[in-house]
């Protein structure tokens, strides 16, 4: 029975220096570097959107062994005892902290589909409404457009006289051509002319804005398009996920007690 015993605690001798092996990626000046620490690297890796490859799990390694040796030496000449690396570790650790609570926060208030849903339907009611498909043409004095009016009624293509003579380079390529939008996302004078429109004509009298003189014709209108539920889930998912964090944020802020005043728009934390 002693001969047993005596295998058993040699067995377990020789495994425990491996299973302490397994829990550690390497030592350092007597010092283990724990595995752990090399999956938290690769975990912010992730999280930041960079894909976790084989070669970039080996630069991982190199780099939790390297920081080891740096810090080591780092507390050998006394840094840690210095007040601006105490300011700075402070930071961080209110940093990591914070960024806990949010993602703790924001796993609990994941919303229901009847949230999102709820959230599609008030997005879809506010896009609502007519789009129009217009040409355009820019100058800047009102002469120089009701001579460009006059080319056109005589004949002359509006695409033509858009690409020679628009300052709007961006369609002035396209013959004017813009896409189809809501007259709100003009400015008032452009998107209420255009709004007035029959399918085909344009404005004979050109229209002042910030940007100098359009002369517009309207190609086409049609209900405002919106993508299927389902196409757009996730981003409705994450937007209601931020406003959700938002008003916890602001819930914190307004009920904690402090003699501190925040200025009128208090940064908010991502």
């Amino acid at each position: 029975m002693k001969f047993k015993s005596t295998l058993v605690m040699a067995a377990v001798a020789v495994l425990l220096p491996l299973a302490a092996q397994a829990q550690n990626i390497a030592v350092v000046n007597g010092k283990a570097v724990p595995k752990a620490r090399l999956t938290t690297l690769l975990q912010q890796a992730g999280r930041a959107g960079q894909p976790v490859a084989p070669e970039m799990e080996s630069r991982a390694r190199d780099e939790v062994v390297l920081r080891e040796i740096f810090a080591q030496e780092a507390e050998k000449q006394g840094i840690a005892r210095g007040d601006d690396y105490k300011a700075q570790m402070e930071l961080a650790r209110q940093t990591v902290l914070i960024r806990e609570l949010f993602n703790s926060y924001q796993k609990k208030a994941q919303p229901s589909d009847a949230e999102a849903r709820a959230e599609y339907d008030k997005v879809k009611a506010q896009q609502s409404g007519t789009e129009y498909k217009a040409r355009h043409i820019l100058v800047e004095k009102e002469d120089d457009a009701k001579k460009l009016v006059a080319e056109i009624k005589a004949g002359a293509k509006f695409e033509d006289v858009a690409k020679k003579n628009s300052k709007d380079t961006g369609s002035a390529e396209n013959g004017g051509e813009l896409d189809y939008a809501k007259p709100e996302s003009y400015v008032p004078e452009f998107g209420q002319a255009m709004a007035k429109l029959t399918k085909g004509a344009m404005t004979e009298t050109p229209v002042k804005s910030q940007f100098g003189w359009h002369i517009i014709k309207l190609e086409d209108s049609r209900e405002a398009q919106f993508p299927a539920f389902d196409e757009v889930k996730p981003q409705l998912i994450q937007r209601i996920t931020q406003m959700k964090l938002q008003e916890y944020q602001e819930k914190l802020r307004s009920s904690a007690k402090t003699d501190y005043k925040f200025s009128a728009q208090a940064p908010q934390q991502h």
